[in-house]
């Protein structure tokens, strides 16, 4: 297949047997192997109260990575914007592509906590995600120095630091009244994807940010030997997603063997069958052949894959196989 700007998501899941810190220190690991293997980018997210997921704070991870690679891309997937003040997040950029001048994306999402007691521990409700578009244009006023408070952010003002919208529900509309770069998934709903992609680049107006529509579609590959070995890297986390959806709980990767182990409950059998469908995995063939036909249907720029597992050795092999497969 054609050449493709190729980039990741890691998410810092935890694993089953594993720590908290463990998972953060995978993630620094992680950049350092896809830095040498030629990604483009490298992108952490933010997530609070969550028992699988031990990255709460975004920019203080970039850093991390940042600090721990050379020439790869840095970012979050995303900074969730209603949870935070727009001066202090364009301040922890600032610090950050400072630091690290021209690696640094900053990645914005709308969502707010999971839950109604995480929520309240911000802070915040379900409806300081219905204000995202004022906080983004509060967010970018810092950068170019417009804030009407007459306070200046330091060391953000005057600095360019790339901002990406994560694009769920209206955030496609967001994107492109903005002018932004915008990132959407999933894989298993192509054609709602479709449409966003089509709202946004009918909608997209010319900004200094962007003179032009930019779409980075996010998802989950997995590339292995054979098939089968694909399909058991789903494994995991199509468990966790089952387990939450029927518990109310995300937990922590279990390994593939102890999943297939498992009396499930028809409805659980229900999610975690739904949870291994719709994703792209399989050979390097087969992942190539299909990856080319969704770029070509999608015309997306860059790809952001979001695949998490329990077996570390297995998920960076995909990585490696993928890389070899899209590097042309």
């Amino acid at each position: 297949m054609d050449p493709v700007r190729l980039s990741v998501l890691d998410r810092s899941r935890t694993r089953e047997g594993h720590t908290h810190p463990e998972a953060l220190r995978d993630t620094v690991r992680l950049a350092r192997e896809l830095e040498r293997l030629g990604y483009h980018r490298v992108w952490v997210s933010e997530h609070h109260g969550v028992p699988g997921v031990a990255g709460s704070a975004p920019t203080v991870l970039a850093a991390a990575v940042a600090g721990a690679t050379r020439t790869i891309r840095v970012g979050t997937g995303g900074v969730m914007l209603p949870n935070h003040r727009p001066l202090v997040v364009a301040e922890q950029f600032g610090v950050l592509e400072s630091l690290f001048p021209g690696r640094i994306d900053m990645g914005l999402g709308r969502s707010v906590g999971f839950t109604d007691g995480v929520r309240r521990a911000l802070g915040r409700d379900k409806g300081d995600a219905e204000d995202f578009e004022g906080q983004l244009a509060e967010l970018l006023g810092w950068f170019r120095g417009t804030s009407p408070t007459g306070v200046h952010a330091r060391p953000a003002e005057g600095l360019t630091v790339p901002p990406f919208v994560l694009a769920m529900g209206e955030g496609a509309g967001i994107a492109a009244r903005a002018g932004l770069p915008m990132v959407i998934g999933d894989l298993r709903n192509r054609e709602k994807m479709r449409r966003g992609i089509d709202h946004y680049r009918d909608r997209f107006r010319p900004s200094v940010w962007a003179p032009e529509p930019y779409v980075v579609i996010s998802g989950t590959i997995a590339v292995a030997a054979t098939p089968e070995e694909a399909r058991r890297l789903l494994i995991p986390e199509a468990w966790s997603m089952a387990h939450s959806r029927t518990h109310g709980t995300f937990p922590p990767l279990p390994p593939a063997e102890r999943v297939e182990a498992l009396t499930m409950t028809g409805k659980e059998r229900g999610f975690y069958e739904s949870g291994l469908t719709g994703h792209i995995a399989g050979t390097e063939e087969q992942v190539a052949q299909e990856l080319e036909a969704l770029l070509k249907e999608t015309g997306a720029q860059e790809v952001l894959v979001t695949t998490s597992t329990y077996d570390r050795e297995a998920l960076l092999d995909s990585y490696r196989r993928l890389a070899a497969i899209t590097s042309g």
